[in-house]
C-alpha cells in the first residue's frame, strides 16, 4: 500500500493545508483531498492561512470549509501545493506528507510526493488516486479539473499534451463540472479587478524592443479600486499575447511596503530561475517571489529586468 494512504488510514485528526495566498491549484488539491478524506470516514480540517480568498474558487467543493486556525488535536497535516515551508502559514508540530509539483524546497516535510514533471497538484494527486483505486466522485473530479484547468492556463501551456486531454477526459466522466470551473477559473472577473487592469495597462513599460511588459502596482493602486492580489495575474498573463512580448514581470507593493513578483514567459526564459534569485520558485513559465523586508521597488525592478534580460 502506498505511504501515504497507509498514513492517512493510521491518523485519527487529519488537517489539509492551502498554501498562502491560494492559487486554484492549491484550494482544488486541497479540495480534492479534503473529499477523499471524508471518503474513508477521517476526522478532516482544512487550513489556509489567507483570511481573504479569492471568491471566484467559492464554488470548489468543501470552500465554506476552511478556516484560519489550525486545530490543535490534528495529528496529520497534508499540505498540497505549498512547495516551501513559508508558504504553510503555520508552524506544524504534527506528522507533515507533502504533495506538490514544483521544484522547490520540499525538504520540510517528514514525506514527500513531488513530482516536478506534472502540469499541477491537482494532476500529482489524480495520479496517486489512481493508482490506489481511489475512487473518483463528482466532487473529487470537479476539483481535479479546476486545478488543472488553471495551471495550465486554460489548457493552453506549451506542456500540455494528449495525456492532459486524456486525464479531462476522464474527470470530466466522473462527473467534473467542467463547464462551472471554466466559467468561474477562467472568466469571472470583479468590478475591482477591471479598474485595477486598466491601471495596470495605463502604467505598463515595455523594455527590450517591446519583449518585456512591466508591471509596478502600489498599494494604494490596491487600495483605490480594492482588488485583491490575485486580480494582478491576468493583465500579467494577458500582456504575453501583445506583439513581441515574451516575458511580462510584475511587482506588487504590499501593504507593509514589502514586495511579491510575479514573472511569465512564453519563451524559452526560466521564470523559476529567475524567481530563486529571491528565494521564490514555481514552473519554468510561471513563476513568483517576496520580498520580505521594505526595499524600493525601483531597485528590484532593475535587478529583474537585469536577470531577464540575462536570460534573452
Amino acid at each position: 500500500m502506498n505511504k501515504i494512504i497507509q498514513r492517512i488510514k493510521n491518523a485519527k485528526h487529519i488537517v489539509v493545508i492551502s498554501h498562502v495566498n491560494p492559487d486554484a491549484d492549491s484550494i482544488c488539491s486541497a479540495s480534492a483531498m479534503y473529499t477523499y478524506l471524508l471518503q474513508e470516514h477521517k476526522k478532516v480540517s482544512w487550513f489556509c492561512k489567507t483570511k481573504k480568498i479569492d471568491s471566484k474558487l467559492s464554488f470548489i467543493p468543501w470552500f465554506e470549509k476552511i478556516r484560519d486556525s489550525f486545530p490543535s488535536s490534528a495529528d496529520l497535516a497534508i499540505s498540497l501545493d505549498c512547495g516551501d515551508i513559508k508558504r504553510l502559514g503555520v508552524e506544524v508540530e504534527c506528522n507533515l506528507i507533502n504533495i506538490d509539483h514544483h521544484a522547490s524546497n520540499t525538504n520540510f516535510a517528514a514525506f514527500n510526493l513531488v513530482d516536478h514533471n506534472a502540469m499541477s497538484t491537482t494532476m500529482v494527486l489524480f495520479d496517486l488516486f489512481k493508482t490506489n483505486g481511489i475512487k473518483i466522485n463528482k466532487k473529487i473530479a470537479t476539483a481535479l479539473y479546476g486545478g488543472l484547468l488553471d495551471d495550465s492556463n486554460g489548457f493552453m501551456d506549451e506542456k500540455v499534451d494528449g495525456t492532459i486531454f486524456a486525464v479531462v477526459k476522464e474527470l470530466i466522466e466522473c462527473g467534473a463540472e467542467h463547464n462551472v470551473c471554466n466559467k468561474f477559473i477562467m472568466k469571472s472577473v470583479s468590478l475591482a479587478a477591471l479598474r485595477l487592469k486598466a491601471i495596470m495597462f495605463k502604467n505598463m513599460r515595455l523594455e527590450a524592443g517591446a519583449r518585456i511588459a512591466i508591471f509596478c502596482v502600489s498599494d494604494e493602486d490596491m487600495k483605490s479600486t480594492g482588488a485583491v492580489g490575485q486580480d494582478c495575474e491576468s493583465p500579467l498573463e494577458e500582456s504575453l499575447y501583445l506583439p513581441h512580448v515574451e516575458v511580462a514581470m510584475l511587482l506588487k507593493q504590499n501593504s507593509d511596503f514589502t514586495l511579491k513578483g510575479s514573472i511569465r514567459c512564453n519563451s524559452g526564459v526560466n521564470a523559476s530561475k529567475i524567481a530563486s534569485n529571491f528565494g521564490g520558485g514555481g514552473h519554468a513559465s510561471r513563476a513568483g517571489f517576496n520580498i520580505n523586508s521594505v526595499v524600493q521597488i525601483e531597485d528590484v525592478q532593475k535587478e529583474v529586468l537585469n536577470l531577464i534580460k540575462k536570460e534573452m
